[in-house]
């Protein structure tokens, strides 16, 4: 898909190396069709690394995508350039008058905090109470996805015994999901969490369901509202070599941390990760964008409606 952001972002030139299409906004003038709206909310102090990921993603598909870049204006950012934010990202603030096709809020490194002590808890749920009446699809990962169910549906997050860190097998629950449309039976994806739900109270609650579960991860994709809303416990969006930096790094701070389950092969790290996750990522994204949103966001977003 020709992914269009604006000209000089750094990471352009790592998606072109990898032979994927982007559209500078000059090129996208030209063709007649109105692009999808995404904006990628991006709370990962990594932000290079993360909009790497996730506009490789974005890019498996003949659709057009207009990029916005979001950021909290209420937290610092230790890891990336000031410079680098206010010339790249946009806040929310900025966006308040806009409507927009989907919206993906990423996980963030304070999954053991309460959500209210985060600093930027205030900014972050006036845009989840945002996304209801002007965004048509909104994907949350990781915190992003614990944010989410807390803030809309009063679930909260459980401190696991040990960190969830490794690549686990999922199966669809109950009938097909378009969301996994073409998917095989065992699907893995990569998980890195100190914290989880409990899930009974997922499926008590009438407005969610289960679309991905796995024994050892839990629940790990649920939808609201056909699709508007949906969580996702772990991350699609890794490189293959993501677990391993976060496993040396947490080795060198002297953290009890494990190895990461199902990743090295032979479980050896000398041997480097198996790495069986990225069909699936490719697939789900390519069906969120056609199924999700294309599909079915009206051609003129003045013409979105909320959720009810």
């Amino acid at each position: 898909m020709p992914v269009l952001v604006r000209n000089n972002l750094p990471v352009i030139s790592h998606l072109e190396a990898e032979g994927l299409f982007v559209m500078k906004p000059k090129r996208a003038m030209t063709q007649k069709i109105r692009p999808l709206k995404i904006a990628l909310a991006n709370l990962m102090p990594t932000k290079e690394a993360t909009e790497l990921q996730f506009l490789r993603l974005l890019s498996n598909s003949p659709l057009q995508v207009d990029i916005t870049l979001l950021r909290m204006d209420s937290h610092q950012s230790k890891n990336t350039d000031e410079a680098y934010l206010k010339q790249f990202y946009t806040s929310f603030k900025n966006i308040q008058t806009q409507r927009f096709d989907g919206m993906i809020i990423t996980g963030a490194p304070v999954e053991t905090i309460p959500f209210e002590h985060v600093d930027y808890w205030s900014e972050i749920t006036a845009l989840m109470d945002y996304t209801k009446d002007n965004v048509f699809s909104t994907m949350h990962i990781c915190w992003g996805a614990q944010a989410g169910l807390y803030h809309h549906y009063g679930i909260d997050k459980v401190l696991l015994p040990r960190k969830r860190c490794g690549v686990f097998v999922h199966n669809i629950v109950g009938q097909h999901h378009l969301l996994f449309k073409g998917a095989d039976e065992q699907i893995y994806m990569p998980h890195s969490r100190y914290t989880g739900w409990r899930k009974k109270d997922i499926e008590q609650h009438p407005a969610l369901t289960t679309v991905l579960f796995s024994k050892e991860a839990g629940p790990a994709v649920i939808m609201a509202h056909q699709g508007r809303q949906i969580f996702i416990s772990g991350h699609f969006e890794y490189d293959a070599d993501t677990l391993a930096k976060e496993y040396i790094r947490d080795q060198k701070k002297g953290l009890p941390i494990h190895m990461p389950q199902h990743y090295f092969k032979d479980n050896q790290p000398s041997k480097g990760p198996l790495i069986n996750w990225r069909a699936h990522a490719n697939l789900m994204f390519s069906n969120w964008l056609n199924y999700m949103v294309y599909q079915r966001t009206p051609y003129d977003l003045s013409e979105l409606e909320g959720i009810k």
